[in-house]
C-alpha cells in the first residue's frame, strides 16, 4: 500500500477508535443505569464486552498503520 493510501486507511481508523471509545463510555453507562434501577445486566455487559473487542482491534489496526508509516519514512 502506498503512504497516500496508508495515510487515508489511518484516518478511517483514527475515526473508528474514537466512535469505539464513545460506544463503550455510553454502554458503560446503560449497565451503569440497569443496575443502579435493579435490572438485568447481562446482555448489556455481552454488548459491551463485544464493543471492548472491537475497540482493541480497531486500536491493532491504527497502531499496525501507524508502524507502516513509520516505516516508510
Amino acid at each position: 500500500m502506498d503512504r497516500e493510501m496508508t495515510v487515508a486507511h489511518l484516518a478511517v481508523a483514527k475515526r473508528n477508535v474514537a466512535q469505539g471509545e464513545r460506544h463503550i463510555e455510553h454502554q458503560e453507562q446503560i449497565v451503569s443505569d440497569l443496575d443502579r434501577h435493579g435490572h438485568d445486566t447481562a446482555e448489556a455487559l455481552a454488548l459491551l464486552e463485544t464493543f471492548r473487542h472491537s475497540q482493541a482491534e480497531h486500536v491493532a489496526h491504527r497502531d499496525f498503520l501507524l508502524r507502516e508509516l513509520q516505516g516508510s519514512v
